[in-house]
């Protein structure tokens, strides 16, 4: 199975982005990017990418305790970015130093459990709204996204995701993510 380790952000959170994202899609180009759906936002925190289902139990209690020794926290959506020319994305501000531990602390967990994670890089909080499919310049649309500030929430737990690519050859499909499980943060 596919999986990741993700902070998941609130419906009000996904509604301001949301009306943000009204915006950037009215540009010219914006039917060069392929837009996320909103229910697929998140912020991964560990992509373990395809893990064996043996691993889930180990995997499953690891990434448990890594959120018994967090505690909730305040984040909000703000600004925006790219990698590369490839992918659009939307920033966070508050407890980033929080969002990072959580990050490390997932990531540990699934080496500890036996999934092979690859290379270790530095956390970078970002949630992609697109990705191009055009070579679309992406600079105008995170020159709109850079004003954007979203309301804070506050992060009470981690996630375990599973993502369900689509078929090939289906155009316009898109992956579907289905929560496995959810820890919330902090001893319990």
């Amino acid at each position: 199975m596919r999986i990741f380790a993700a902070v998941l952000p609130p419906e009000d959170a996904r509604a301001e982005l949301s009306r943000a994202l009204d915006r950037a899609r009215a540009l010219p180009g914006a039917d060069g990017l392929r837009w996320t759906g909103r229910a697929n936002w998140h912020f991964t925190l560990a992509f373990m990418g395809e893990t064996d289902a043996a691993l889930l139990p180990d995997l499953q209690e690891r990434l448990g305790r890594a959120a018994r020794r967090g505690e909730p926290f305040r984040l909000r959506l703000r600004g925006g970015g790219q990698f590369g020319g490839r992918a659009l994305w939307v920033g966070a501000a508050g407890g980033i130093s929080q969002l990072r531990l959580l990050a490390e602390r997932s990531e540990a967990a699934a080496r500890r459990a036996g999934v092979p994670m690859g290379e270790h890089r530095r956390y970078t909080a970002h949630l992609t709204v697109a990705r191009n499919r055009a070579d679309t310049p992406l600079r105008p649309f995170v020159e709109e996204l850079h004003t954007f500030e979203g309301g804070s929430w506050e992060v009470t737990e981690l996630c375990l995701v599973r993502s369900n690519l689509p078929t090939d050859g289906v155009p316009g499909a898109r992956p579907r993510y289905e929560l496995v499980s959810r820890w919330p943060l902090g001893p319990s």
